[in-house]
């Protein structure tokens, strides 16, 4: 397993709530309080690479290559959304970080070229972030 790792960082807002449809509005606000109504995070997410290291360039992935794929499958379509409802993975999934870095993965991993992915990091707020390694784990 390699144990080189490159991580690129991007940045995003969006906005997201809580809820069940079919709860009334009390148990929504009982169950997830003030996230029962919509709200927003600025979003730094963070995502890691492995792979051998490319004896011509010195590198692990393109660069221009991952900011690419990130940029047209996540942030262009998630940023200054309200998340849930723009992307039909979330019909019947809670918008959670956790569910979101699934998504993320899912999103981009096929799509990367010369590496594989290792871990999606998205920081929800300076004290919160959710990682994700993938459905395997983190120790695959």
């Amino acid at each position: 397993m390699p144990s080189t790792f490159v991580t690129k960082s991007f940045s995003f807002s969006a906005a997201h709530k809580y809820g069940h449809k079919d709860w009334t509005e009390e148990k929504n606000e009982e169950i997830f309080g003030p996230d029962a109504k919509l709200h927003g995070h600025n979003y730094t997410l963070e995502v890691t690479v492995t792979g051998e290291i490319n004896p011509d360039t010195g590198f692990i992935v393109d660069l221009g290559h991952l900011k690419e794929v990130v940029n047209e499958k996540i942030v262009n379509r998630i940023d200054h959304s309200h998340f849930e409802k723009k992307i039909d993975w979330f019909k019947d999934k809670q918008p959670s970080s956790e569910n979101l870095t699934k998504f993320i993965w899912g999103e981009i991993e096929s799509l990367l070229e010369g590496c594989r992915l290792h871990r999606v990091r998205l920081k929800e707020t300076d004290t919160i972030y959710t990682d994700y390694y993938g459905p395997a784990g983190c120790c695959k």
